[in-house]
């Protein structure tokens, strides 16, 4: 078995670094698991055809044990269904692999059935390889097993390498990953290019568009030659897809930030742009919403990593949008599980305080109060508010009601101008707010001879998330007021304050109105886990036996996602000395780094797993700097009149490119003689790079051991 595996594991072109750790850690549980398991053989296979063919491919191949015989259930070691045994028994195993043809995990088929294959670990990026992953071969990705069988018998003397993806959910995932040490080339027709096209733009993938799909051309005898060389058939360059319009980068505080949307990624991003096309609503306020639903849900869960420690994942999410601008149905569709199990909850209590009453007539004296000492009165199991004040929520921390709670209102009204806001109070209440933010404690002193007298002043390891979304003429007054922003309340703030779409919004397509959301697969999915942690399993419960919260430190994956934390904590510090952009912002600056760790951790939380990854961390600063541009333009704080240093640095890139193909400039060259102040000056100068970066003037890549700047061709037009 190790013979066969290190046979076909020899290559190794990968041309990006990935984590060791995580490569070691999948090899060798890959490793482990098909060692369990023999060779299938023909006799096996049970006469299912397709096990046969490929079979017998890979013995043309020369290829071994790529086909186990299964005789035993596997423990689900990732994941949701980590713990769980699969019904793998009596089964064959196809062996799957990572880019570096290592064996990451199995996909479980039984012989002459309907059913999808059985994915082990979908959790990496594998295919099963027909044929040998080396740049000399073609390299074809495949979303099915059938197809992919007989494409490989058509194809196996073409010089043919065959990725199958044995799940389509996952195929784009796949295809990023192998495209991350070879080219690959995937196959699709006219009428389905953008949707197959588009999720892979800037991968080095190659697509193929035909008229009729690649193996009917083959079973009506084209050669794969014929097929390429077609006057029909056009062949997309994906890598070269990924330069847009360049941004501008004067500063112009009429015009809205860009929402990141390649902040999310996944089933989230699916799930923030579903929102904002079902509402009719900007992908700000789609992605607010969302952020809004993980920190409900994911608070009583888990705790971010910040220095040696860890802290609460609770946000607080600010959202200008206008009245009848579609606030309330975007927060519907995020929190409409978090609101159908409030009900459901709500309901509960309302019967077993019934019945509590009930028990409590029946009985009378001393039984009455041994009755009543050992069966408290329910208590109201609320945790989502959007009309209150601020006192009442403290008191039920304190009192031990509830310990996860979020303040999620469409009328942020509410909230600023409701009478503790508006009040003698509002200092102490905001300074309660933040504490909660930033500690997760609560206190509140009551005077004894009060009516509301308690010996109960403390509240600890409690959370809250305030979601908050209001008009302009609510929100300026609040984003202006100087005890807001002095008691740090507002520096501990996400917001956006997106373009109105109102007078933009289709209404009278049949098509649209007949698009109900409530049957679309993306927000299907992310109800039923959001479901999931609202109802959890006792086994996955966030609390002991005494109800007392246990939540998951989140941690690090690697040395190198901690080290990208804090090289952004580095570059935020930077930006606020005296000329920099953070100058006048340094409260706000200084709570950057604290929002993105939880940000990471909420989004790594909910996609089943308990460590940050640089991915989560670098697309969770991505939001962090969002906010943080927007409260710049609402202060109107960024000087104008001249040129930034960012078009300086664009300007300068284009000229010393000007003439190349294509246009390209080592980055030794852009240190050595950039204007000034970016010139010899490394730090700035890369701050300048990534803003360029995300603002599309340019790609930075990392060429053997020098950094190239490739510039957008459309900037030379």
């Amino acid at each position: 078995m190790a013979n066969s595996i290190s046979t076909t594991s020899k290559k190794n072109h990968l041309k990006t670094p990935i984590d060791t750790h995580e490569k070691a850690h999948a090899f060798s549980a890959g490793f482990e698991m098909i060692s369990r398991f023999n060779a299938a053989t023909r006799q096996g296979l049970a006469d299912d055809n397709i096990l046969l063919s490929l079979y017998n491919l890979y013995e043309q191949l020369s290829i071994q044990d790529k086909l186990l015989n299964i005789d035993d259930n596997i423990t689900i070691t990732t994941g949701f269904d980590t713990g769980s045994r699969a019904p793998t028994a009596g089964t064959i195993g196809l062996v799957l692999s990572n880019n570096q043809d290592q064996p990451v995990t199995l996909a479980s088929v039984t012989p002459n059935c309907n059913q999808k294959p059985l994915i082990i670990d979908r959790m990496q990026p594998t295919a099963l390889i027909i044929g040998t992953l080396d740049s000399a071969n073609e390299i074809i990705a495949i979303d099915n097993l059938d197809d992919a069988v007989m494409i490989a018998q058509h194809l196996i003397a073409d010089n043919v390498t065959l990725l199958v993806c044995l799940d389509s959910l996952l195929f784009n995932s796949t295809v990023k990953h192998f495209a991350e040490a070879y080219p690959v080339t995937i196959f699709t027709t006219i009428d389905k290019k953008d949707k197959v096209c588009k999720p892979l733009a800037g991968c080095n993938v190659k697509a193929v568009i035909t008229v009729f799909d690649l193996l009917t051309q083959l079973d009506n005898y084209s050669t794969y030659a014929s097929i390429l060389a077609d006057d029909d058939t056009s062949i997309i360059d994906l890598q070269a897809e990924i330069w847009g319009e360049p941004e501008p980068l004067a500063n112009d505080p009429s015009q809205p930030t860009p929402y990141p949307i390649e902040a999310f990624k996944g089933l989230l991003k699916n799930v923030v742009q579903a929102v904002a096309h079902y509402s009719q609503v900007p992908d700000a306020m789609a992605g607010q919403c969302v952020l809004g639903a993980l920190a409900h849900m994911g608070q009583r869960f888990i705790d971010a990593p910040m220095g040696h420690g860890h802290m609460p994942t609770s946000l607080m999410l600010i959202t200008e949008g206008e009245s009848g601008s579609g606030k309330t149905q975007a927060m519907g569709l995020t929190h409409f599980k978090i609101k159908e199990y409030e009900r459901q909850q709500y309901t509960n209590y309302l019967d077993d305080v019934s019945t509590w009453e009930s028990d409590k007539a029946s009985l009378k004296g001393k039984e009455q109060a041994t009755f009543i000492d050992e069966n408290p009165k329910p208590k109201n199991p609320k945790t989502l508010f959007d009309d209150a004040t601020i006192e009442p929520i403290l008191d039920r921390f304190i009192s031990g009601e509830m310990t996860n709670a979020s303040w999620t209102t469409d009328e942020a009204g509410q909230f600023f101008n409701g009478h503790t806001m508006t009040g003698d109070t509002a200092g102490s209440a905001l300074s309660a707010l933040t504490k909660l933010w930033s500690d997760g404690e609560v206190s509140r002193l009551r005077s004894q001879k009060s009516a509301y007298a308690t010996p109960q002043t403390d509240a600890h390891n409690v959370r809250m998330t305030l979601l908050l979304q209001g008009q302009r003429v609510v929100l300026e007054q609040a984003l202006t007021d100087p005890l807001m922003n002095g008691q740090g309340f507002l520096a501990r703030a996400l917001i956006a304050c997106p373009p109105d779409l109102r007078g933009k919004r289709v209404w009278d397509n049949p098509q649209r109105r007949n698009d109900s959301p409530y049957d679309n697969p993306d927000l299907i999915e992310f109800w039923a886990r959001c479901h999931a942690l609202l109802d959890p399993l006792p086994a996955s419960q966030p609390n002991d036996s005494t109800g007392t919260p246990q939540r998951i430190k989140m941690q690090w994956a690697n040395q190198q996602a901690e080290q990208t934390f804090y090289q952004h904590m580095q570059a935020i510090e930077n930006r606020q000395a005296n000329g920099q952009t953070l100058e006048y912002l340094k409260a706000y600056a200084s709570r950057m780094a604290e929002n993105a760790s939880r940000i990471a951790a909420l989004m790594a939380f909910f996609d089943g797993r308990k460590v940050i990854t640089t991915d989560d961390i670098t697309r969770a600063f991505m939001l962090v700097e969002y906010s943080t541009a927007e409260r710049l333009r609402y202060l109107d704080a960024t000087p104008t009149g001249e040129q930034n240093d960012s078009e300086k640095l664009s300007s300068w890139l284009v000229d010393k490119a000007r003439g190349k193909n294509p246009p390209m400039l080592n980055r030794t060259d852009a240190y050595n003689g950039a204007p000034k102040p970016m010139r010899k000056n490394n730090k700035l100068l890369q701050n300048e790079l990534d803003n360029l970066e995300s603002m599309g003037h340019i790609r930075q890549v990392q060429d053997g051991k020098k950094r190239v700047i490739y510039i957008n061709p459309k900037l030379f037009i």
